[in-house]
């Protein structure tokens, strides 16, 4: 047996999951004093996080923590002025989060093909889509790479649309040196249990015009000013419809020790990032999708690859106890999506559709176990 079967061999022992969420040594804590207060729900340690939470990613403008990312998206619709009949664009590859509320909405979606080398959705086919009937522009940043922000806020310009980020899986990603959060009207973070830090399930909404902060606060919590409640000034009166889509203090107890431990946590994930993207660099059956542009900064959320090979690959990997996965599909294959299909094309996600496939990356990954999965991809022949 030669060494590197030998070694192959060896690899096989270790178990290595395709996601396992951070939760830091001082969550019990601070949890556990937080169990001791009369605030187990929308109360001090939300504004807390929210504080925090800006002054990390978004130069200490306002914003609001929620529920789950899927809440911040609606909320971000609403404030858009998105309603019945609107036409949104938006990519065909991405969590059905991002396309779900507008369904809530009853705004006519239109899917845009994606970017194959981003998995980001294509500037060239946004282009063609967009018309008079385009009330906002939906992006998402797969797996942490940026999408191109300087062509679709040329367009937010020229035809005076919104521009809503879905930076569920961009958290400490930077587009021309310039922190996601920062750049458009509204940009949405999520916090579920297997994102970069986790409040159990949550989200953010950062708005960049800071008047809408106040209602905001209110259709977060069913219309009401909670503030003008508490202090017995409320005229007792609902104006708008609301709903209940706020983060709780035990959620923003788990967020805040997670945002503490942020900068250690990406630096890792970059790093195992990086292993990869190394180890992939020579093998000619392997496409590594990612953004190269010096510029930009990874959020590092997600390794994909591209492959003929994806289902030996994944087989493999199985044979050698690692997780791997396709982790979103294509949105117009969906049924609930179906009408909004008609007859556009996507050749890009025709062509990527089966080929594509997601690796452990996670603060649980050591390098050695990164070094492995590059070993174990690299030996199939």
């Amino acid at each position: 047996m030669s060494f590197k079967d030998q070694k192959l061999l060896e690899d096989k022992k270790r178990n290595t999951v395709l996601f396992y969420p951070y939760i830091s040594k001082k969550t019990v804590k601070l949890l556990s004093s937080r169990l001791k207060t009369r605030w187990v729900g929308q109360g001090p340690m939300v504004d807390k996080f929210e504080k925090n939470f800006s002054k990390l990613f978004l130069n200490k403008k306002k914003c609001i923590a929620t529920g789950s990312g899927t809440d911040a998206l609606h909320l971000a619709y609403i404030l858009a002025g998105i309603k019945k009949n609107d036409e949104v664009l938006v990519p065909v590859f991405t969590c059905t989060a991002t396309n779900i509320p507008l369904l809530y909405i009853g705004a006519k979606i239109r899917f845009v093909d994606i970017n194959p080398n981003t998995m980001n959705i294509s500037i060239a086919d946004l282009k063609r889509k967009i018309s008079k009937k385009t009330k906002a522009i939906v992006c998402v940043h797969y797996g942490g790479n940026v999408c191109e922000m300087k062509e679709i806020l040329k367009i937010e310009k020229k035809k005076n649309i919104k521009v809503i980020e879905d930076a569920a899986q961009a958290l400490g990603a930077e587009y021309n040196n310039k922190k996601i959060g920062t750049l458009s009207d509204f940009t949405t973070f999520s916090f579920q249990a297997i994102k970069h830090i986790t409040t159990g399930d949550g989200g953010l909404l950062a708005i960049k015009n800071q008047k809408l902060i106040s209602k905001a606060k209110r259709i977060r919590w069913f219309g009401i000013d909670r503030e003008k409640k508490q202090k017995g000034t409320w005229e007792n009166d609902i104006k708008e419809i609301g709903y209940k889509y706020q983060m709780t203090d035990l959620g923003a107890c788990i967020g805040l020790t997670g945002l503490e431990d942020f900068n250690n946590i990406i630096k890792h994930r970059r790093k195992i990032y990086n292993i990869y993207l190394k180890g992939f660099r020579k093998n000619k059956k392997i496409k590594c999708i990612h953004d190269y542009s010096k510029k930009n900064k990874t959020g590092a959320w997600l390794f994909t690859i591209c492959s003929d090979m994806k289902d030996k690959i994944q087989k493999k990997l199985k044979e050698f106890n690692i997780e791997s996965n396709q982790v979103h599909f294509r949105n117009d294959k969906y049924s609930i999506f179906k009408k909004f299909v008609k007859k556009d094309k996507f050749r890009n996600m025709d062509y990527i559709e089966n080929k594509y496939l997601v690796l452990p990356l996670h603060t649980k990954v050591a390098s050695s176990d990164a070094e492995k999965i590059v070993r174990v991809i690299n030996s199939i022949k």
